[in-house]
C-alpha cells in the first residue's frame, strides 16, 4: 500500500480502534468506497487492545437496548463477510443479584428483553450454580441468564473490522498521527499527517481518549475523560471451562469471564480513579498504568465471595489501562453542532465492543442519509453544553460515570459529583424552604420539599421512595389550591431577524405565524416525520420569537435550529436561558393570587390560554405566559434574572394568605402524567410522529410553504394508525409505574410504557406508551380488549384510553 495518504477523500476517520474500524466497515456496507482511516500508532493501540471483550444485548432502557442488541447479529456477520475469526462465542451472561432490590432490577430487564425477543431467563440460585460451577449460591438471591450474550477477542475483532473495511475500499494508514486539523473555506476539512495532507467532505473523530482534545481544535464540545480501569487474569483454574458464562456480580462491582482456561476479573468499582488527560503520554501506544491492589481489593474481595476459588489462585496479570467516560455514561455519536460534516464516535465508557455494531451502524446511516435513521437523542453529541468541557467537572463526572455502570438504576437517581454547578438565582431561598435538589445539565433544581425537621435527602426505592408523601402533598396543593414551581432551567432561545418567521415555519409542524402575544405548542420534525424537538414558540414581535424547550435538550434543540439556517438567511439565534428566570404559579387559585399583585386584567377574556403579555408585578415588569404543564389554571412568569428574587419574595409573601405551597419537579412529573402531557425523550422521540403521539392538533399540513417532515406525516391525518400513544391506569392501587414496563393485550405484547408515575389524584399508577396493532389502534380496540401492564415479570390489569384519565377535555386549564 502507498505510504502517502491521498490528497482527497470523501470520508476521513481518525482512530484505528473498535469505534473507527467498525464505522469504516459499516460505511462500506452502505456503498461508501472513498474512505481513509488514520491511526496514530498501530491498530488497537489506544484502549481497544486491553478491552475485556464482553458482549451484551440487554441494557437498562429500551433506547440503549435498541442499539446494543445488534451484537448477536453483527459479529457473526462480520466473521462471515471477512473470514476473520473474532473469538465471538455465545456462552451467555449470568447476572446475579445479592438482594431483593437488585433482583427487582433484573426482573425489569427480563421484561425489556421480552419486547425485543431476546432470550432472558430468570433463574433460581440453585440453577445459577448449575450454570456456573464454583459459584457460591449462598450470596445469590436470584439471577438472570441471557444465553446469546458472550465474549470475544478484542484485538482479533478490530482486525476483522479492518479487513472488512479494506475489502470495501477503505485505505488504512497506521503510524499516521494527526498533526494539524482545519476547517476549509467553502466546506470540508483538511487533515495533516507526517504521510501527507488529505482533504475531505466528512471527517469522523473516533480516537478514544484523545477525541476531546482533537475536537477542541475545531471548537467542538466532546466532554470525556479517562479513568483507570482494572482487571486481573488468574492462573489456570479447573472451573474456567470454554463454555462458562460471563458472570456479572453488580452488587460486588465485578464481572468475571473465562480467558483461555483462566478467569479474568474486572471491576466497575464504586469510587473510581479519574486521570487528568495531561498525565497521559501524548504519543504512547499500549498504555499500561501501575498496579493498585489497594484500590482493587474491594471488588476482588467481592469476587472471592461469589467465587471462593479465587481466594487461593495466583494472579498471572494485573491490567490497569485508561478508558474514556462521558459525564452521563452514554457514548457520543453524531454530527457536531456548528461544524457541518464533522462527526464523532467516542466516549464508550468501557463498552465499545458491546456497542460497536449498533452504534457504528446508526452513525453510518446518519452520515449517508444526512440525519439519524433512529432515535439517538440520548447519545447525540449535540446534547452537551460548553460548560461540560471544564477539566475539573469532566474529571469528577467521568469517575462517577465509571461507577454508575454497575450501580442500581433507581428511578430518579441523581448524580453527586461536580455539584452544585449551575445555581439559579433562587437556589438559596428554595434551600431554606427545604428543597431537595436534583441536577439536569448542571442546573440545580428543586425535586421535592422536605417538611421542617426532615433532612432533604433522597432515599431511593423501586416502589415508594421517601419523598412520595411530600410530593403527594405538593400535587394536592396544585390540584386543590395553588403552588409555585421554579422552572428557570427551561432552555430559552431568541430567534430574531427578518427571516426568523420563515425559518421557524419551515422547522415547525404547527403554524407559528401568529399575532405577537400568542404562544404555539409545536414540534420540529425530521424527514421521517419523527419528533426532533418539542417546544413552545412565543411570538414577541413580527421579527422576534422566543423558543422554549426542556433544560436537558436545550443544546440539542439549539443545534437543530442552527443546522437549518440557510446561507444568506437574516436570522440571529441567541441563547437567553440564564437571562430569564421562570416562576410557574399553578392551581385553581393562581388567578386570585396573581391578580392581587398586578393591575393587569387576568380574566379569561383579557388573558386567554396560550397568550403572552408583559405585566407589572411588584416593582418589576415580567412576561406572563398563560400556560400549564400540570393541567391546571396557571401562568409561567418569565422574570429578568436580576429581578426574580424580589418577584419571588413578593409572590411568596402574598401567597401566605392563599396557603401557597412550593412544588418540585417530582410533582410536575406526577401531575403531567395523570393529565397525559407528553415529554420529549420519553413519550416523544425521533421515531414517533405527532399523529402517533395523539398530538395531531399540532400539525398544520396545509400551511403555506410546508415544513420539514410534512410529506412523511400528511398521510397519517385522519387515519387509524397501527401505532398510537395509549394511556393506562392500573386497577390495583398498590403497584408503581416508572417506564419500560410491557403492555399486553389479551396476553400478547403490543408495546411498552414510555413513562409512568403514581397518580396521587386518582389513587392508582398511570402510564403511557405506544400500542401497535396492524388493523389500527382505535378507541374501539381499547374498549373491546383486555390490557395488562407487566412490571418486573408480574402482570397487572389496566384500563386503556386514548385520552387522559384526569380532566380529559382540559376544562381545568381554561378555568
Amino acid at each position: 500500500m502507498n505510504d502517502r495518504v491521498p490528497a482527497q477523500a470523501e470520508i476521513v476517520i481518525v482512530g484505528g480502534g473498535v469505534a473507527g474500524t467498525s464505522l469504516a466497515w459499516q460505511l462500506t456496507r452502505l456503498g461508501k468506497r472513498d474512505i481513509v482511516l488514520l491511526e496514530r500508532g498501530t491498530l488497537t493501540c489506544g484502549t481497544s487492545w486491553h478491552a475485556a471483550g464482553l458482549i451484551m444485548q440487554l441494557r437498562a432502557t429500551h433506547a440503549m437496548t435498541d442499539l446494543s442488541r445488534w451484537n448477536a447479529e453483527g459479529y457473526p456477520a462480520l466473521e462471515a463477510e471477512t473470514g476473520f475469526a473474532t473469538g465471538f462465542k455465545q456462552n451467555g451472561t449470568l447476572a446475579i443479584a445479592r438482594n431483593d432490590d437488585r433482583l427487582h432490577e433484573l426482573r425489569r430487564r427480563a421484561t425489556i428483553a421480552k419486547s425485543y425477543g431476546i432470550a432472558a431467563d430468570l433463574i433460581t440460585p440453585r440453577e445459577a450454580g448449575e450454570l456456573y460451577p464454583g459459584l457460591d449460591t449462598s450470596v445469590v438471591r436470584g439471577a438472570l441468564f441471557i444465553p446469546r450474550d458472550g465474549q470475544l477477542n478484542a484485538v482479533d475483532t478490530v482486525m476483522a473490522f479492518t479487513a472488512g473495511a479494506r475489502k470495501g475500499g477503505t485505505q488504512v494508514f497506521e503510524n499516521s498521527p494527526v498533526t494539524a486539523i482545519d476547517r476549509r473555506t467553502g466546506g470540508g476539512y483538511r487533515v495533516a499527517t507526517p504521510q501527507g495532507t488529505v482533504d475531505c467532505e466528512t471527517l469522523v473523530l473516533a480516537c478514544g481518549l484523545w477525541t476531546r482534545q482533537l475536537a477542541a481544535r475545531l471548537g467542538a464540545v466532546v466532554p470525556l475523560n479517562p479513568c483507570e480501569h482494572f482487571y486481573v487474569v488468574t492462573e489456570a483454574l479447573d472451573i474456567a471451562t470454554p463454555g462458562l458464562p460471563v458472570l456479572r456480580d453488580t452488587d460486588g462491582y465485578v464481572y468475571v469471564k473465562e480467558d483461555a482456561g483462566k478467569l479474568l476479573v474486572g471491576a466497575f468499582e464504586p469510587k473510581a480513579k479519574p486521570l487528568p488527560l495531561r498525565s497521559l503520554p501524548a504519543r504512547a501506544e499500549f498504555i499500561e498504568l501501575p498496579e493498585d491492589w489497594d484500590h482493587f481489593a474491594l471488588p476482588y474481595g467481592a469476587a472471592c465471595e461469589s467465587i471462593p476459588a479465587l481466594e487461593n489462585v495466583g494472579i498471572s496479570r494485573f491490567m490497569n489501562g485508561p478508558e474514556s467516560f462521558t459525564p452521563d455514561a452514554n457514548f457520543a455519536i453524531g454530527e457536531v453542532p456548528g461544524l457541518p460534516g464533522l462527526y464523532v464516535s467516542a466516549g464508550y465508557n468501557s463498552e465499545g465492543f458491546e456497542m460497536a455494531p449498533g452504534a457504528s451502524r446508526a452513525l453510518a446511516e446518519w452520515i449517508v442519509e444526512g440525519e439519524p435513521t433512529m432515535d439517538l437523542a440520548d447519545v447525540d453529541v449535540a446534547r452537551f453544553h460548553p460548560f461540560q468541557m471544564n477539566t475539573a467537572y469532566v474529571e469528577a463526572r467521568a469517575a462517577e460515570s465509571l461507577s454508575s455502570i454497575f450501580h442500581m438504576h433507581w428511578p430518579n437517581l441523581q448524580r453527586h459529583s461536580a455539584r452544585p454547578m449551575r445555581k439559579g438565582a433562587l437556589h438559596d431561598r428554595l434551600a431554606a424552604r427545604g428543597a431537595c435538589f436534583g441536577e439536569t445539565l448542571g442546573w440545580e433544581r428543586a425535586n421535592w420539599y422536605a417538611p421542617p425537621g426532615m433532612e432533604p435527602r433522597d432515599v431511593y426505592s423501586w416502589h415508594r421512595p421517601n419523598w412520595y408523601e411530600h410530593t403527594a402533598a405538593e400535587c394536592r396543593a396544585v390540584r386543590e389550591n395553588v403552588a409555585i414551581f421554579d422552572l428557570s432551567s427551561f432552555g430559552k432561545h431568541l430567534v430574531q431577524g427578518r427571516d426568523a418567521c420563515g425559518l421557524l415555519q419551515r422547522l415547525c409542524a404547527n403554524d407559528v405565524d401568529v399575532a405577537p402575544g400568542r404562544i404555539v405548542y409545536t414540534h420540529m420534525l425530521n424527514r421521517r416525520g419523527g419528533i426532533e424537538a418539542d417546544v413552545t414558540v412565543n411570538r414577541l414581535a413580527e421579527d422576534r420569537f422566543m423558543v422554549v424547550s426542556s433544560a436537558a435538550f436545550q443544546p440539542r434543540d439549539r443545534a437543530w435550529i442552527e443546522r437549518h439556517i440557510a446561507p444568506g438567511e437574516h436570522v440571529f439565534l441567541t441563547d437567553v436561558t440564564a437571562g430569564w428566570s421562570v416562576l410557574a404559579v399553578q392551581g385553581p387559585r393562581s388567578r386570585a393570587l396573581l391578580q392581587s399583585l398586578t393591575d393587569a386584567d387576568l380574566s379569561n377574556d383579557a388573558f386567554p390560554f396560550a397568550s403572552s403579555r408583559e405585566i407589572d408585578l411588584g416593582f418589576g415588569r415580567v412576561l406572563a405566559n398563560r400556560l400549564t404543564f400540570v393541567g391546571e389554571l396557571g401562568w409561567e412568569l418569565y422574570v429578568p434574572t436580576e429581578l426574580v428574587q424580589d418577584t419571588y419574595d413578593l409572590i411568596v409573601a402574598k401567597g401566605a394568605g392563599f396557603d401557597l405551597r412550593h412544588a418540585g419537579y417530582h410533582a410536575l412529573e406526577h401531575l403531567r402524567l395523570e393529565r397525559g402531557y407528553r415529554e420529549f425523550s420519553l413519550d416523544l422521540t425521533p421515531d414517533d410522529t405527532p399523529y402517533e403521539a395523539g398530538l395531531g392538533f399540532t400539525v398544520k399540513p396545509d400551511k403555506q410553504g410546508g415544513f420539514i417532515g410534512r410529506d412523511a406525516v400528511v398521510g397519517q391525518r385522519g387515519k387509524a394508525l397501527d401505532k398510537r400513544m395509549v394511556l393506562f391506569r392500573l386497577e390495583d392501587p398498590e403497584p408503581v409505574l416508572h417506564k419500560d414496563e410491557l403492555i399486553r393485550m389479551n396476553g400478547k405484547i403490543v408495546g411498552y410504557l414510555r413513562s409512568g408515575a403514581y397518580s396521587f389524584t386518582l389513587g392508582h399508577a398511570v402510564g403511557m406508551g405506544y400500542v401497535r396493532h396492524p388493523e389500527g389502534v382505535t378507541a374501539q380496540l381499547l374498549a373491546s380488549n383486555e390490557f395488562e401492564i407487566e412490571i418486573a415479570n408480574e402482570c397487572f390489569r389496566a384500563q386503556a384510553s386514548l385520552q387522559a384519565f384526569f380532566d380529559p377535555t382540559g376544562e381545568r386549564t381554561r378555568g
